[in-house]
């Protein structure tokens, strides 16, 4: 050292010699820096017994070292954690006054001065070193958590479970203290056998196993594991792990019978159970029915019930009761969820075919109805046609050929009667086309129905639509009797209406001048009630006579008559004569002869346009004054 410090620094030269003495424990050599030589590091042990304060260092064979006084600071002198370390500032004996705990402080950085004792100056640079605590095995290491739960399913494949493990150890990493060995110490039940497969060089691993789980012998595993460290003496500590087994499919569904032989009625349903030891109302437990054989046709069909587990056969063809007597169906049944067989602790073992039962089912023939070759029939009719006509004959057959009968079931008029063996239907009265029991398509609806012999007895049903064609039998009609003329207009309007459809009905023609006249008073007429006979005719000239009672009085300023009236007047064909005249262009009053041979030609007429059921004819008023 001597050497290295030589010719460059003469005056550390010299104190470095004192200094070696010193710390003639220090280990390594000074380190030239920038700023300060720096001391290399001192070991000491962690948790060291003492006694305390306990001498690092005494040497007092340096003849100066009266003259000089030593002095540290840092961590653990004057700075945190204080008291740890101090100084005879005459002797330069190093002291270290309690146990230190590497978990809490590894290094201890520390300066180092030497000063005159006289002057107080400093006789060189500050010169820096470390104090290294060596580790002690102290900590066991230790699982985070340190009680796992984990669940599993039965079925699960040998390897790997869902359970990590992950060990802690606080002593020095890398070092033997920390180096950790995971392993399984204790498990219950014993198979199959659990084991750890730990990372190499890491502190985690994660639990394997060999072989298969069965639910029926146990529902948890709890697992001790153990973490051991390679320190001297090794330390180690434990964990739980509590393994839950989920039940798993492992059970084969089978029938409780082995054969059945049901009789079945048109789609009666027939049920068939099973035992399943697997957990009910999981997917390993609920049954699934198909078809092995027998249901080429696809006459019937399989359903399960979901709360009793039960398999539901259900015809959804008929079959042909003269072809089949007797059906043989083979049926199976499996789980939701697939098998897992595990035989002599291998997961390998081959699946067993699903279980099978057979039905022999007697089919008992169901008598079908009869059928008609239309099940809505039309016939044409003309209304008021005289009784007895034979309207419509029914074609139904039987396919176990029964005898049918026949009923009429629906005839709200009463118009027609039916033979009840070969359901030929007569009418019985003269049907009304203007009939309430007539629909506004002029249909009326008449339903039968033909019924076998069979057991029980079955029914099919025909409806037949009767269509009545129109005739002229209903007469024109004014729709409305009572008139009102006041003193606000001179006219007002008569209206018409037939029952009958066209051409059986309007345009009417009014005996005072056609479709719509209008007509005028030849002179004032008091107030008072007069009744108007008029003549009306459809479009083919049937008549029919009316009388119109017409109001002449005073409404004021509002649309009622005030005041009481005269006793009703009445007007034959020469008094109508006297009292209507054409409305002609100037809208003005004309004076009429009052000759009876002439009394329809006083009339001009002005058709409306159309007609129909109803037509109207205008009157006009005068009033007194």
């Amino acid at each position: 050292m001597a050497s290295i410090l030589s010719g460059q620094h003469p005056q550390l030269q010299k104190k470095f010699c004192c200094l070696s003495k010193i710390y003639s424990f220090i280990v390594g050599l000074l380190q030239r820096s920038k700023r300060r030589w720096v001391l290399s590091t001192i070991v000491v042990t962690e948790e060291d017994p003492g006694p305390f304060p306990k001498e690092m260092f005494n040497d007092k064979s340096d003849a100066e070292m009266e003259k000089h006084k030593f002095r540290i600071k840092g961590m653990g002198v004057t700075e945190e954690p204080l008291g740890v370390f101090s100084i005879n500032d005459r002797n330069g004996s190093v002291y270290v006054h309690k146990p230190i705990d590497r978990e809490k402080y590894k290094l201890f950085h520390i300066e180092f001065d030497i000063l005159d004792r006289t002057t107080g100056e400093f006789i060189d640079k500050t010169l820096a070193f470390d104090v290294n605590v060596k580790d002690i095995n102290d900590n066991a290491p230790f699982f985070k958590p340190n009680v796992i739960d984990s669940t599993v399913f039965e079925n699960i494949q040998e390897g790997y479970l869902p359970s990590q493990l992950q060990a802690w150890d606080m002593d020095e990493y890398g070092s033997n203290n920390s180096a950790v060995v995971l392993s399984v110490l204790k498990q219950e039940p014993s198979e199959p056998k659990i084991d750890v497969e730990q990372v190499i060089g890491d502190r985690k691993g994660q639990l394997t196993f060999k072989g298969c789980f069965d639910y029926d012998k146990a529902k948890k595993y709890n697992i001790i594991v153990q973490a051991k460290d390679l320190g001297s003496p090794s330390l180690s500590s434990t964990a739980v792990v509590n393994l839950y087994i989920h039940d798993s499919n492992t059970h084969l569904p089978t029938f409780k019978d082995k054969q059945v032989t049901p009789a079945l009625s048109g789609f009666e349903v027939l049920r068939v159970a099973v035992e399943d030891k697997d957990t009910p109302n999981t997917p390993g437990w609920r049954a699934k029915y198909f078809f092995i054989k027998g249901n080429e046709e696809d006459h019937y069909k399989l359903e399960t019930d979901p709360i009793t587990n039960e398999g539901i056969l259900t015809v959804i063809k008929g079959k042909d009761f003269e072809r089949t007597m007797l059906t043989s169906l083979q049926i199976g049944v499996e789980n939701e969820e697939p098998l897992f067989v595990c035989k002599d602790n291998s997961p390998n073992a081959p699946v067993p075919p699903p279980n099978s039962v057979n039905i022999t089912i007697k089919v008992i023939d169901v008598n079908d109805p009869p059928q008609f070759d239309q099940v809505v029939a039309d016939v044409y009719q003309r209304e008021e046609e005289e009784p007895g006509r034979v309207l419509y004959t029914p074609k139904a057959t039987d396919v176990e050929k029964n005898k049918i009968r026949y009923e009429l079931i629906e005839d709200p008029a009463d118009w027609v009667t039916i033979d009840p063996e070969t359901g030929k239907i007569t009418s019985a009265k003269k049907m009304d086309r203007e009939s309430p029991h007539v629909n506004e398509n002029n249909i009326y609806r008449v339903l039968i129905i033909a019924i076998d012999d069979g057991e029980p007895p079955a029914t099919g049903t025909n409806t037949i639509h009767i269509h009545l064609g129109d005739i002229n039998d209903n007469l024109p009609k004014a729709t409305r009797d009572h008139l009102l003329c006041g003193n606000k207009d001179n006219k007002i309007m008569v209206q018409a209406m037939d029952d009958d459809a066209p051409p059986y009905s309007g345009p009417f023609t009014f005996s005072l001048g056609g479709n719509a006249g209008g007509l005028v008073s030849l002179k004032s007429l008091p107030y008072g009630n007069y009744s108007v006979p008029l003549v009306i005719l459809d479009q083919q000239g049937m008549k029919a006579d009316a009388v119109v009672d017409v109001v002449v009085c005073d409404c004021g300023d509002g649309d009622m008559c005030r005041g009481s009236l005269p006793v009703t007047s009445s007007f034959g064909a020469p008094v109508l004569l006297l009292v209507f005249m054409c409305q002609c262009k100037d809208k003005t009053f004309q004076r009429i002869p009052l000759t009876n041979d002439e009394g329809n030609q006083t009339l001009i007429k002005y058709n409306e346009e159309g007609g129909g059921a109803e037509c109207k004819v205008c009157l006009l008023c005068a009033w007194g004054g």
